[in-house]
């Protein structure tokens, strides 16, 4: 089932369980994904779903590391609680050794022997990974290996 489609029913489930947060995170992901249809002027595919999905999960990571350093336990623990929220929504993510085994793939496949070919691994690899893998890691795999920094 498409993730938008999975949203309005999980809406509506948690609207008759009284699950108060679990709607809200939902309506606010749902109410993400609608304004980004409306700036486009199209509807979403579900590639670019997941995008503002992985963009949610992100920003929610981002506040707990902020709020973590501005000792802040409770909005911690709010922002803990809707990321679990929404990292059920996630899609199985990807290992570093996986991560790792794409970038050798993606290496080959374009000839890139030196950094100045980043880019165009970067450019082919990061579709493949996008809300499966975390993008920084894939960054820092391809500039070992392109360095000669391999493992």
């Amino acid at each position: 089932m498409p993730l938008k489609e999975q949203l309005v029913a999980d809406l509506k489930v948690a609207l008759q369980e009284k699950d108060a947060s679990r709607a809200l995170v939902i309506r606010y992901l749902r109410n993400a994904i609608q304004y980004r249809e409306k700036d486009l002027g199209t509807e979403l595919d579900e590639a670019a779903v997941m995008e503002i999905l992985a963009r949610q999960v992100r920003e929610r990571r981002d506040s707990i590391s902020a709020f973590e350093a501005g000792q802040r336990h409770d909005l911690v623990e709010k922002e803990r609680a809707e990321l679990a929220i929404l990292e059920a929504y996630m899609p199985e993510q990807l290992s570093q050794e996986d991560i790792l085994e794409l970038v050798k793939q993606v290496v080959s496949e374009v000839g890139a022997t030196s950094i100045r070919d980043k880019g165009k691994v970067m450019g082919k690899l990061m579709p493949q990974i996008r809300g499966k893998g975390d993008g920084n890691v894939a960054n820092d795999l391809v500039t070992q290996l392109l360095s000669g920094d391999s493992q």
